[in-house]
C-alpha cells in the first residue's frame, strides 16, 4: 500500500485532484485479456522483419521531423479528408481530448456529453477546471433527444462529445437525432470515430457540411494500440487554432514510422478487421443464448447484462478471472449499467475460452 501524502507536499496538490481516481488498468498478467477492446492479432512474422528493419534505421538522436507531415497525409488518404480540413495529431485520442478542452477553456466553459460514455470527457473537463454536463442515455442507450436539446439551450456548451459507436455501450446512434444535435450546439462538436473499423457507417461523409463538427479517430482499433496514436479531422483554420496548444514533438519518430508502416500495410489490418466483425456475429447469439440480455454493436466490444440481484455483475467477473478471462464490470460507472459487463471481441479461440468461462461463472 502506498504511504500517505507528506501534508507539506499535499498542500500544493489541487484538492479536486487529490479526490479523483486515476484511470485504472487492470493487471491482466496470466490472464486472457477481453477488458480493453484490442485486436488479438500481431502482425505477421514477415512485416514484424520488416518492421524491425524500419525502426532500427530510425534517427533516434533527432526530434521528429518532416515525417509527421508523411504521416499527416498518409492518414488524410486513407480517412478520405475532406478538401479544405486539416488533420492534427495526438498521443492517443486522450491527449487530442485533453488539448480540446485546453483550447476552450474559456471562463464558465462547459464540455457536454451522452452519459455513460468515454470516462475521458468527463476527466479531461475535470482537470482543465470546466464544468462537464453528462445527459443520461435513454433505458437502451439510446440518445435522448429533448434531454440533449434541453441541455444544450441551458448550459450553452463549448464542447459536446458524441462517440460514434459509443462507449462502452458499443451502438451507433440515430443519424437525424444527431443532426439535430449539431445543428443545435452552439460551439465544437467532437464525432469520437475510435471504433470505427468496425462500425457499418462512418460521419466523414457528412462532416464537411458543418464548419463546428470535428472528427477524431485512432489507430488503437486498428490494430495498434501500443503505438498511442490519434488523429482528428476539421476544417484547417480550427485546426490550426487547436493546434497551438499541442505540446512539440508529442509523436515519438518511432510512433509515426509504425503508424505509416501499418498504414502502407492496410489490407492486413483490414482483414483482421473484417474477421472480427464476423466474430462478433457470431458471438452475439451466442451470449443471448446464455440468458443474458445483449445491445447489439457495431464496435469490437458487446455489453450484457447478467441476470440476479445487485453484485451479481461482479460475481460473474470475479468468477470469469478465477478461470483466466479478464472482461470489464461496468455495472459501477453508472446506473443505467446496472450488472453489466463489457467484453472484448477476439479470436474465434478467444471467443470460444470466453464463453466458457462466462457460462461457468453465470
Amino acid at each position: 500500500m502506498t504511504a500517505p501524502l507528506d501534508p507539506r507536499l499535499a498542500r500544493l496538490i489541487r484538492q479536486d485532484v487529490q479526490s479523483m481516481h486515476a484511470y485504472a488498468v487492470q493487471d491482466a498478467s496470466g490472464l486472457l485479456k477481453m477488458d480493453a477492446m484490442e485486436n488479438p492479432y500481431r502482425l505477421p512474422e514477415a512485416l514484424q522483419a520488416q518492421l524491425g528493419a524500419r525502426l532500427g534505421a530510425v534517427e533516434l538522436n533527432r526530434y521528429p521531423g518532416s515525417r509527421l507531415e508523411d504521416l499527416r497525409q498518409a492518414l488524410a488518404r486513407h480517412a478520405q479528408m475532406p478538401e479544405g480540413f486539416g488533420l492534427m495529431l495526438g498521443n492517443g485520442s486522450d491527449e487530442l481530448i485533453s488539448l480540446l478542452a485546453m483550447a476552450c477553456d474559456r471562463p464558465g466553459a462547459t464540455i457536454l456529453a451522452p452519459v455513460p460514455g468515454f470516462v475521458m470527457y468527463a476527466m479531461s473537463a475535470q482537470l482543465q477546471g470546466l464544468d462537464f454536463v453528462g445527459v443520461p442515455l435513454t433505458a437502451d442507450f439510446e440518445l435522448d433527444e429533448a434531454a440533449m436539446l434541453a441541455a444544450i439551450e441551458e448550459h450553452q456548451p463549448a464542447i459536446v462529445f458524441l462517440a460514434y459507436p459509443n462507449n462502452p455501450t458499443a451502438n451507433l446512434w440515430d443519424d437525424a437525432v444527431i443532426e439535430r444535435i449539431v445543428a443545435a450546439a452552439p460551439g465544437l462538436v467532437v464525432m469520437d470515430e475510435a471504433y470505427q473499423p468496425f462500425a457499418s457507417r462512418s460521419y466523414i461523409d457528412r462532416v464537411a457540411r458543418h464548419g463546428h463538427v470535428l472528427l477524431m479517430r485512432t489507430l488503437s482499433k486498428f490494430g495498434l494500440a501500443g503505438v498511442r496514436l490519434g488523429y482528428m479531422m476539421a476544417p484547417a483554420a480550427l485546426i490550426a487554432e487547436i493546434d497551438k496548444v499541442r505540446p512539440p514533438y508529442n509523436i515519438s519518430v518511432l510512433n509515426a514510422e509504425c503508424a505509416l508502416f501499418a498504414l502502407e500495410h492496410a489490407e492486413v489490418f483490414d482483414a483482421q478487421a473484417a474477421d472480427l466483425r464476423t466474430q462478433r456475429d457470431a458471438l452475439l447469439p451466442a451470449l443471448r443464448a446464455l440468458g443474458l440480455q445483449v445491445w447489439r454493436s457495431d464496435a469490437n466490444m458487446v455489453l450484457v447484462r447478467v441476470p440476479g440481484g445487485e453484485g451479481a455483475a461482479q460475481a460473474v467477473f470475479d468468477g470469469m478471472k478465477a478461470r483466466g478471462v479478464l472482461v470489464k464490470n461496468v455495472s459501477r460507472m453508472h446506473p443505467l449499467l446496472a450488472n453489466c459487463l463489457r467484453l472484448t471481441v477476439g479470436s474465434a479461440d478467444d471467443n470460444a475460452q470466453m464463453l466458457r468461462a462466462l457460462q461457468q461463472s453465470l
